[in-house]
């Protein structure tokens, strides 16, 4: 049977289609909650408005998401597309050297690497696994409308194929994976820029970029500089992304071809400058302003929230592809009950929700204050007292929801930290003042002209 058919073709109105759960959005949330949920027996329906393999940026992977792949079933494949990561790398020109972060140091010594991806690669896998599963994968489909039903009776869902065609759903629950569409609470109206954090985004792919030698080739790099970060994730097929993620202001004040102010912006950075010297860019560059921000809700009767879908931060810590799954298995525990045993659909609902604002919230208060002077003297010389290290590179390592006991540990790295700012408190001030007029902000039509 041809899954993209329509059915009801040839009829003057299409019927009406039938599922247990329709998923909104085939990247690694999506694709995750559907094959989660149709290996359980549920009818799911997955439309993504992309057809794969399709560009997406966010390469780099956590040591927490090995174990979720295993889960799914899908280690073998997605080890076959990767490259290895033992360690992240941080580069700080105040410094005037860098300091690499072993995974195999964390408090947990089970997950010493993780893997870049190509994304384009690495989602289609995803969805393939969830068709493999039994969910119906149906691409080139975009959802347009969703009314939800009285009652807690589920929702009608509209969506435009891009053969022009339209299908009509009536769906028990609606899963909203649709990433930075974030779709759900575009209509709810429950999107927010984030108040405390703000950032853009350029980047492109490099071929020929100097990788460190021997096992460390994988390890990603964080260069800090003026104006923001950037990162260096290196690729299994010999590319390497880079990217800049910048305060806002830098990117509205361009006055050049893109490709020209990436140039330029990567000149402002000797160290990365020197790794991409002869390297050749072999893809467009692009841009994204309004990079940061966060929803009110997680959840209500009848649906649920997923990833960037909820919340995006900034990608500093390699974190959403992690954060995106994560919430994926919180979510098919949570629909299988709603689903099943509608008398425990509130508790839940209520424990799914935990755990969605559990892992952007950890990261956070690193995210916020990354590019202080302070967290760039901690980050250049760390120390192990009171496995405060340890329990920062779990936090590195995405190990940030099992049974890993490193919150007293974490809890004496913000006092120290404080008490560090504190001794420094002239710099400090100085620092947060101008972190607040970099947050401020902008008009983005300069940003979103770019893309």
């Amino acid at each position: 049977m041809d899954r993209n058919a329509r059915p009801g073709a040839g009829s003057a109105m299409p019927a009406v289609r039938q599922c247990d759960v329709l998923v909104i959005g085939g990247g690694p949330a999506g694709s995750t909650a559907a094959a989660l949920l149709a290996e359980r027996g549920f009818k799911v329906a997955l439309l993504e408005k992309s057809r794969h393999p399709r560009f997406h940026i966010g390469e780099s992977l956590l040591p927490a998401n090995l174990p979720l792949f295993e889960r799914l079933g899908v280690a073998d494949e997605v080890r076959a597309i990767s490259i290895e990561k033992w360690a992240a790398e941080f580069v700080s020109p105040w410094h005037g050297q860098g300091q690499a972060f072993e995974f195999a140091e964390a408090w947990d010594k089970s997950m010493p690497y993780a893997y870049h991806v190509r994304r384009s690669e690495f989602d289609a896998l995803l969805c393939r696994n969830a068709a493999r599963k039994g969910a119906e994968v149906i691409e080139g489909c975009r959802v347009c409308e969703v009314a939800f039903l009285p009652q807690e009776s589920g929702a009608m869902v509209r969506a435009m194929r891009d053969d022009g065609g339209q299908d009509d759903w009536r769906a028990r629950f609606v899963v909203d994976a649709s990433g930075r569409d974030t779709f759900l609470a575009n209509r709810f109206k429950t999107k927010q820029r984030n108040p405390k954090h703000n950032s853009s985004a350029l980047y492109g792919h490099f071929r020929g970029a100097r990788r460190h030698p021997g096992k460390n080739e994988g390890n990603i790099t964080i260069f800090w500089f003026e104006h923001g970060w950037f990162w260096f994730i290196p690729l299994s097929d010999g590319t390497t992304s880079v990217g800049a993620v910048t305060w806002p202001y830098y990117l509205k004040r361009r006055d050049k071809p893109l490709k020209d102010f990436f140039a330029d912006t990567i000149a402002l950075c000797p160290a990365l400058a020197e790794r991409l010297a002869g390297a050749e860019l072999v893809a467009e560059v692009e841009a994204t302003g309004n990079y940061s921000y966060v929803t009110e809700q997680t959840y209500g009767p009848s649906h649920v929230l997923l990833g960037d879908a909820y919340a995006f931060i900034d990608p500093v810590f390699s974190s959403g592809v992690m954060l995106a799954m994560t919430s994926a298995f919180a979510a098919a525990d949570a629909i299988d009950t709603c689903l099943r045993e509608p008398a425990g659909a509130r508790a839940a609902l209520q424990r799914f929700d935990k755990v969605v604002r559990h892992g952007p919230r950890q990261f956070s208060w690193f995210i916020y204050r990354i590019t202080t002077p302070t967290m760039r003297d901690l980050f250049m010389g760390p120390r192990n007292i009171l496995r405060m290290k340890e329990a920062l590179l779990s936090v590195l390592a995405g190990d940030i929801y099992g049974k890993t006991p490193i919150w007293r540990s974490l809890l004496a790295f913000k006092v120290l930290y404080y008490g560090v700012a504190l001794v420094n408190w002239r710099r400090s001030w100085g620092a947060w003042r101008q972190r607040r007029r970099n947050i401020r902000p902008l008009d983005e039509t300069g940003a979103a002209a770019s893309q």
